[in-house]
């Protein structure tokens, strides 16, 4: 009797372990990357675009040399790799992009500090700085050049300049847009200025701070001139010499530094601002 009630038992345990395994097999991919969270979900999706690019490549509807299949671009890569080129223009890329958004961020929200809680700063201020936002960034390019010439200066000030702009209009609207609700609250529990700025202020402003891919962005106009080593530099190089797969190799590049660094950023002040975030 104990073996026939076993048998069952066994059979039972055999097909919901089966219907489970089947049902995994069924959701496929998407259980996987989910599971494995945002991670996943991008390594899922860079696979995708890989995927897609290399239908593309397959059809034969564009040119080769201006189409590259991934394995080319991916030995552009090592290519430069190899040299001893990639790593050297890593570094004075990043250095470049994190002076200029340092500078840039630093005098945005202290600009958008006075003309956010000043009347002197919205009335006088505010206009002049308005009138920045329509420049494109590779317009100051040759001011810098003339200014600074063709040392890091330049760039730095290319960078700083470009990130000024989106910085001091996000911060601008942050600070503008502080709940009363908090301020009175602080006010009624007897804060001090500098407690009610760093305590309830900046962290309901840092979320609407733009970020720092910008820099990045910013990095291949500052480096297109007066440089020997840099993503920007290697990106206008290949254009030039119609190295295709270099150069989107190099895009590459610059979109991961580009999201590393606001990830980095993001955790940082994570701390500071979760209240703000989570009341949004």
């Amino acid at each position: 009797m104990t073996s026939s009630t076993a048998a069952p038992a066994s059979r039972a345990v055999h097909v919901r372990y089966r219907h489970v395994s089947l049902a995994v097999w069924r959701r496929g991919p998407a259980t996987i990357a989910a599971r494995s969270g945002a991670l996943g979900w991008t390594l899922a999706g860079i696979a995708v675009a890989a995927v897609v690019w290399s239908l593309l490549v397959a059809s034969g509807r564009f040119p080769r040399e201006l189409f590259p299949s991934v394995p080319q671009i991916l030995r552009a890569g090592y290519g430069l790799w190899s040299d001893g080129l990639l790593v050297g223009d890593i570094e004075a890329s990043l250095r470049r992009a994190f002076v200029g958004f340092a500078v840039g961020a630093a005098v945005g929200l202290g600009a958008a500090l006075i003309t956010a809680s000043t009347r002197l700063g919205r009335r006088l201020l505010q206009p002049v700085l308005r009138l920045l936002t329509p420049i494109p960034t590779i317009g100051i390019v040759p001011l810098a050049i003339l200014w600074f010439g063709l040392g890091e200066s330049s760039k730095e000030f290319v960078i700083a300049l470009g990130v000024f702009v989106p910085v001091w209009m996000n911060s601008h609207a942050g600070l503008s847009t502080t709940p009363v609700d908090y301020l009175e609250a602080a006010r009624c529990l007897g804060a001090r200025r500098t407690q009610v700025l760093f305590g309830i202020v900046l962290p309901e402003a840092v979320p609407d701070i733009s970020d720092a891919a910008m820099s990045f962005v910013l990095i291949v106009v500052a480096e297109m001139t007066g440089t020997t080593a840099g993503i920007g530099y290697r990106i206008y190089q290949a254009q030039l010499y119609s190295q295709a797969d270099r150069l989107i190799f190099c895009l590459i590049v610059l979109g991961v530094l580009g999201a590393l660094c606001d990830l980095v950023i993001s955790s940082a002040t994570r701390p500071f601002t979760r209240w703000a975030i989570e009341e949004r």
